[in-house]
């Protein structure tokens, strides 16, 4: 699959390309200062957000079918809730599948949080 990872973070955005790359994908690194970077979303198959931009990723950014990762969590002033570096409202009509915000990926981040935490315990126990 083509995968356009929106993030350059060393926490998210990074290792993702690498984890997909290692998978046979061909992942494309993009940030906010990529040129025409919604052309750079649209071609791909699937979208990784990972900015830490409320809805850097509009309906300009989309295609119909695409599958988009949506891992940025940002508070909303405005609407006073979370939202994430995807439009949703926008996309959702449009593309194949979405991970919403809140309740998407941050489950599975905590979840491998956790499952660190007790690997780090347990190694630190047989010392």
């Amino acid at each position: 699959a083509k995968v356009a990872v929106v993030g350059r973070s060393l926490v998210i955005g990074r290792p993702v390309a690498a984890m997909l790359t290692a998978r046979n994908a061909t992942a494309t690194t993009c940030h906010t200062h990529t040129r025409d970077l919604a052309a750079e979303c649209c071609s791909a198959d699937i979208v990784v957000a990972a900015v830490g931009r409320a809805r850097t990723i509009g309906a300009d950014a989309v295609r119909e079918g695409q599958t988009i990762i949506d891992v940025g969590i940002n508070w909303d002033e405005a609407a006073g809730k979370l939202v994430g570096d995807v439009d949703f409202d926008a996309a959702e009509p449009i593309v194949g599948a979405i991970t919403p915000v809140p309740g998407g990926v941050g489950p599975m981040t905590i979840a491998c949080l956790m499952e660190n935490t007790v690997e780090c315990f347990l190694r630190k126990m047989e010392r």
